[in-house]
Parts: structure tokens; C-alpha cells; sequence
């Protein structure tokens, strides 16, 4: 189901910078919408702070792309980050910052005390597996609702989750009402539609639109990582812990720390060194040092397009992420 694009005032897109969010942008292009036109939202999961969940290429990438097609692109992120969350220790969750076209909007962070001290655990439910909702989803949430530039306007939320990704996502509506949608209130009115659509989408056409656009894949792809999750995703398999703990084996010595002190472990069946002794490492990792150099840096260097485009090694591998 296609919405008509041309009855929004605003349409935004929530881009990862994984190959699922660029290819619903990609998709938006092909059906006619002018990339000026298109807000790319995206949700920094470690606030604005150094490295600790996330890659740290991956929102100069989504810069860097939205700068090639021309797209105004805004940051998000929770004070503190993941982080900030996992070690919360009676005091409230932290406030959401976002980038507008009028400057930064911070709200929240006033909340009820509460303490974690613990990661998320691997569950559909996002109250047990609190990462997605605290860093990305109510992210957006409070960035919609912050901004009055929205009241009394349509707008257009998009997202690229797929359906062959996981059950849960299977039962996702392709177009809905958003979570902030209050078209129907009698006060401050905001009509904001979800629209997912590459929700019937195989991994094969994803990839295909982006080689017909000649997009670069984002460096964890290129790696051998299946999907552009956290890096240290509490999904991730026993492969990839044994490539992450080769790559970056203070953070994940500190995430093995943390375990440890928090007396709770990531996975169910054990702390995480043991579950990376069961992985192997992937092998362009070991033979590109390179690459994962610059995976690990907070800058895109050289272009987000080529003539040249080849399937990245990670390409229907490992769909460890969540669902």
C-alpha cells in the first residue's frame, strides 16, 4: 500500500544507515520525491558521548549520504546514551535532544527515579530488551511531539523494517497511524502516518536497489556483519562476538566488566567471553584491517557511491539483530 506522497507537508525518514532504511529511501526517490524534501532522522544510540554500543562511522555515513543526495538531515539521541541507561542508577532516564531547522530541542530527563544496572536482555518485549525503545523509538516519539512545526499538518514517518526479518516484524501494519498521531483531538492536532515500505521486501531486492543507485553499504557490511545493529547488539551471534572482541577488545572487555559486576549476563546461557569462544571470527576482518579501521573511526572518509558496486561480504549472512 502506497500513500500519496504529494498530500504530506512533511515526510521523515528514519534511516539506521542499514541497508533496509536506505533502501525505503532510495524507494521514496523512485517514486518521484524530491530528496530536499525528505527529513533523515537519525538516532545517535550513544548521546552524543564516545563509542560504547554503536559504530562509530555509522552517523557520519548517514551524513555523508544525506549530504550526496541532498537531504537535510537531523541527529537525535537520549542524554547520556545507552550507556546512560545501563548504568542508571536512581535517577530519572535521561532527556532527548534532537536537531531541528531551528536548533537543538532538548525534553524530558524530569522523569520518576529509577535504576537498571544491567544490559538489555534478548526478548521481543521491549520493556525487557529496553534498548530500541530508549534510544530509538521514544526518541522519535518526543522529537515529533517536541516540535510544534508539526501541529496541524500531515506528516509522513517512514521506516524500513521488512517482514522476512522476524515474526514480529511479519505482523507490522505497512501503513498506520503513528504513535503520536492526534488528528482526531480536539487540541493541538498532529496527523502523522507510519509507513513502512519495504515491509514485502526480499534482502535481494534491498540490495539490488542499493547497487542500482550505486550506494556504498555502510563498513559493517563490509566486515561481514549481516545486519547494522549495535555493534555490540545484545543479539549478536557467537561469530560476530568473536569478531567484535577481536576488533575492539576494550569495549568489549568493558562489556565483560560490566557483566560481571552487574551479576547479569547478556545472553541467558552464559557471560559473553565464553559465548565468543563458541564464534569464529569473520574472515574479512582478519584479512581487511582496513576496513575495520574505518569502522571504528567517527568520520567518513571518501565517497557513499560508486560505479563500481560489488555485494558486500556480509550479505545474506547472519540476521542477528532485533526482531
Amino acid at each position: 500500500m502506497t500513500p500519496d506522497l504529494t498530500s504530506y507537508d512533511t515526510i521523515v525518514l528514519a534511516c539506521s544507515g542499514g541497508k533496509d532504511s536506505v533502501a525505503a529511501w532510495l524507494h521514496l526517490l523512485d517514486c518521484g520525491v524530491p530528496p530536499e524534501t525528505i527529513e533523515i532522522w537519525h538516532h545517535d544510540v550513544d548521546g552524543h558521548g564516545s563509542s560504547f554500543m554503536d559504530w562509530p562511522s555509522t552517523h557520519p555515513y548517514v551524513r555523508a549520504l544525506a549530504a550526496y543526495f541532498g537531504s537535510p538531515c537531523y541527529l537525535s539521541w537520549r542524554e547520556g546514551g545507552l550507556k546512560g541507561e545501563i548504568l542508571r542508577d536512581n535517577v530519572p532516564t535521561g532527556a532527548v535532544l534532537c536537531e531541528t531547522p531551528d536548533g537543538i530541542v532538548r525534553r524530558g530527563g524530569n522523569g520518576r527515579l529509577g535504576t537498571r544496572l544491567r544490559f538489555p536482555q534478548v526478548s521481543a518485549s521491549l520493556s525487557t530488551r529496553y534498548c530500541s525503545a530508549v534510544a530509538k523509538i521514544d526518541v522519535a516519539d518526543m522529537a515529533l511531539r517536541a516540535q510544534d512545526r508539526f501541529l496541524n499538518r500531515r506528516t509522513l514517518f517512514v521506516t524500513g523494517e521488512r517482514a522476512e526479518e522476524s515474526p514480529n516484524r511479519a505482523r507490522y501494519a505497512v501503513l498506520e497511524p503513528h504513535r503520536t498521531d492526534t488528528r482526531s483531538g480536539t487540541r493541538r492536532r498532529r496527523h502523522v502516518d507510519h509507513w513502512r515500505p519495504v515491509h514485502a521486501w526480499s534482502e535481494a531486492a534491498v540490495w539490488r536497489i542499493l547497487e542500482r543507485y550505486g550506494v556504498i553499504p555502510a563498513l559493517p557490511y563490509q566486515i561481514g556483519f549481516g545486519r547494522l545493529s549495535c555493534a555490540l547488539c545484545v543479539f549478536m551471534s557467537p561469530d560476530q562476538a568473536a569478531t567484535l572482541r577481536f576488533i575492539m577488545p576494550e569495549r568489549f572487555g568493558a562489556f565483560v566488566a560490566y557483566e560481571q559486576e552487574f551479576g547479569c549476563t547478556i545472553k541467558r546461557d552464559g557471560g559473553l567471553d565464553r559465548f565468543a569462544d563458541r564464534g569464529r571470527i569473520y574472515p574479512v576482518a582478519l584479512a581487511r584491517t582496513d576496513l575495520v579501521a574505518r569502522a571504528l573511526e567517527d568520520r567518513w572518509c571518501g565517497p557513499v557511491v560508486t560505479g563500481k558496486w560489488t555485494l558486500p561480504a556480509g550479505a545474506f549472512g547472519e540476521n542477528a539483530g532485533p526482531g
